[in-house]
Formats: C-alpha cells, structure tokens, sequence
C-alpha cells in the first residue's frame, strides 16, 4: 500500500468509492495479496482470494441483469460476449483507475518489486475482492451501486478502449482499402517493470501511439488513439 497510514489509507479509500464500511477488516481482507499476507504471517484465509471469489460472482449477476434490460432485443450469444468484454481482465483493470486502486494493494516485498502493482491481473483481482466486501458487508444493493457506479459507467468509451483494435479495423474497411499495421518503436524500463512503445500506421500514415506492459496492450492504446481522431473525439 502506497500511503503514509493504514488506517488513512482505508479511509481515503471508503471515501473514493462512496461507501463507508461496517467492517472494515473485509476492505483490508480484499487489498490482500497472498505475498503479503504469506511475509506477515497472516492466516492464508485473510488474503482476498475468497472475497474476489464471492465478487465474480455478484459481479456476474450485476452485469447479466443490466444487460439484459437494457438491450431488450439483443439474442443471448451476443449478451453473452458484450458481458465477458465488460467484466474481463483488462476491462476491471481499467475501471480501477477511477479510484487508483491499485495505490492501496497490500504486496509482499517481492511482488512489489516486480511490478504486481501495475498488472492488470491483480487490479482485477482486487476490484471483484472489493466487490465480495462490499456484498458481505451492506448487501447486494451496496454492491450494485458500486459495480453501476465504477464498471457499469460510461459504457460506450469503455467498449471503445477494449476493442480498440477491432473496431479501428472495422472503420478502416468501411472508408478504404488502405493496410492498417503496428510497428514496436521502442523498449523502456527494467525487464521486470518494461514499457512496449507501439505506434499504428494507415498505409505509411500515423495514425496513433501508444505505451503498455505488453506489445498487445500497447498496440490497444495505439488503436484506441487513432479512434478517437476519426470519430473526432479527445481522449
């Protein structure tokens, strides 16, 4: 946890998110991570696998409810694929930015030194861990508001990110037959901690750039930029 104060830490948190809890040991529980726990010596139980466990669930009901309501003619298959892009790896990871969750992780020494700060499976993790707290502790209309809130929010921009790639392809094709690639321009950083610097050319034209942990995430935020600039939109 990068903060000065336990206790203040989990205050900012509650604050962030807009929900003050009866139980604060279950917030604590769901920052967990087993390294931590494992190097305090903690009971194995009070890391956050059990909570995020609970939270995927909640999470899974919360999604498949809005969905369904709000897409009335939409077939199963295709409510199906829409709810895993919103509740996948990536898509928790990025919804967690909003609150800088990753900031209150609670990390052994030597995850912290290989960067579980910044992955994107362990923000994920926390944030359905968060959301297993939150259901124990103020019930599933308490986890509602915090999924509609934090995940289920500005749907149209997120889908626009997770599928970046996808979608950029699909505009192309639409206008002309020009040859969209990636090119990996550069590697920054530690190899525990490297940063993947892409950029997306139409034809010999840039059209987006973009920096991730991966090739994959970096051309995703390439793909993202070049988007925003069709649809003429700021990022």
């Amino acid at each position: 946890m990068i903060m000065r104060n336990m206790r203040e830490a989990l205050q900012e948190l509650q604050q962030k998110i807009g929900y003050q809890f009866h139980e604060e040991a279950l917030l604590k529980q769901a920052l967990t991570h087993s390294s931590f726990a494992n190097e305090q010596k903690i009971n194995k139980l009070s890391n956050y696998e059990r909570l995020e466990f609970l939270g995927d669930a909640v999470l899974e009901l919360i999604s498949s409810e809005f969905l369904y309501k709000e897409n009335v003619d939409m077939p199963e298959g295709q409510l199906t694929r829409l709810r895993a892009s919103m509740v996948c790896e990536p898509a928790l990871a990025y919804c967690a930015k909003d609150i800088s969750l990753n900031s209150y992780i609670l990390l052994g020494k030597g995850e912290e030194a290989t960067g579980g700060r910044k992955r994107d499976s362990i923000i994920s993790d926390v944030m359905e861990a968060v959301i297993g707290a939150i259901f124990l502790d103020g019930g599933i209309e308490s986890a509602k508001k915090f999924i509609y809130r934090f995940i289920l929010s500005d749907l149209e921009d997120k889908i626009l990110f997770l599928d970046s790639k996808t979608l950029l392809q699909e505009e192309i094709q639409k206008k002309n037959t020009a040859q969209l690639w990636y090119e990996l321009v550069g590697e920054t950083g530690p190899d525990h901690d490297k940063q993947f610097h892409v950029e997306a050319y139409l034809d010999n034209k840039l059209i987006g750039c973009g920096v991730g942990r991966t090739k994959k995430s970096a051309e995703q935020q390439a793909a993202y930029e070049a988007l925003l600039k069709i649809k003429g939109r700021k990022k």
